[in-house]
């Protein structure tokens, strides 16, 4: 089996993933609005009746936004956990979700794993279709053993390069937003996720895209060049806020990787549990993103 996959738009003024097979898809996240949704995958010759589901990862509004018309018009359901859902301010029936079990979309499996972010209750995903597998790893605070443990498994992934770390220092944002973006449950760094790849990735990465890049905080062709010089043979693509990127075409039949395994208990860290119930009112969410 095999997948395909492409950003539809990557960024704080926007994020939605397409993930599927020559049957079904889903689309992760849809921050979008509904007609420059539908306007993207039409360039890119996809076809919206493939997609059977929205996931979503958490209710920051770039993560949102085009949820409530998409889903509505095109009869789809959307996996979000209760208390992504009641922090959203949606008012739609969602199909709730949690790390413990895995969500089955036709012959596609999303696996949700907790991050670090300064959100509800916010996952990352692995979609696997036979051997296949594309991990959606964006708005992570911090590595943690399960982004580790999950980008292992991959064949291609959508890897947050939010900030370089010199750019952030120097630049217009407030000090406060500066140490929220930084501080363990905002964004990764360019060098931060290229840590995550260097040390996690397998002879089987066919692909990359570097995503969520700020638009203050991050340049392109700074953080393409710095993964492309340590790529061994893995495509860099950087997943752009205005366009979509082309449809990327995994196949594993020849290479496949190797199982699932469980993650050794030392090596889970689970953001949810790090936080105190006061810490987690104080970095409770608003409908706007600055970064």
């Amino acid at each position: 089996m095999s997948l395909y996959f492409t950003s539809l738009n990557s960024g704080s003024n926007g994020n939605c993933y397409y993930i599927g097979n020559s049957q079904e898809a889903v689309l992760v996240d849809a921050g979008i609005s509904c007609r420059e949704t539908e306007r993207r995958m039409e360039r890119l010759g996809l076809d919206m009746g493939k997609v059977k589901a929205i996931i979503v990862s958490h209710e920051h509004v770039d993560h949102i936004r085009g949820i409530p018309v998409l889903s509505k018009k095109h009869d789809l359901p959307v996996y979000i956990t209760e208390a992504t859902l009641r922090h959203s301010g949606m008012q739609l029936a969602g199909r709730t979700f949690s790390a413990a079990e895995p969500i089955q979309i036709g012959s596609l499996q999303i696996k949700p794993f907790v991050k670090y972010h300064d959100a509800a209750d916010p996952h990352s995903f692995l979609i696997s279709c036979g051997q296949a597998r594309v991990g959606v790893f964006t708005d992570i605070g911090r590595p943690c053993g399960e982004l580790a443990h999950h980008f292992s498994m991959c064949h291609a992934a959508f890897l947050e390069t939010n900030y370089d770390t010199e750019m952030l220092d120097k630049g217009r944002y407030p000090v406060f937003l500066k140490n929220r973006i930084r501080g363990g449950h905002g964004h990764l760094s360019n060098h931060e996720a290229l840590e995550v790849f260097l040390k996690h990735r397998t002879r089987h990465l066919s692909h990359v895209l570097l995503s969520h890049l700020s638009q203050d905080n991050n340049d392109p062709d700074l953080v393409h060049s710095l993964f492309t010089r340590h790529a061994n043979g893995t495509e860099i693509v950087v997943a752009g806020r205005y366009a979509e990127t082309p449809v990327f075409h995994i196949d594993p039949s020849e290479a496949p990787i190797p199982k699932l395994l469980p993650i050794p208990q030392q090596q889970v860290q689970l953001p949810s549990s790090s936080l105190t119930k006061s810490s987690q009112q104080k970095n409770r969410p608003t409908q706007t993103t600055l970064f």
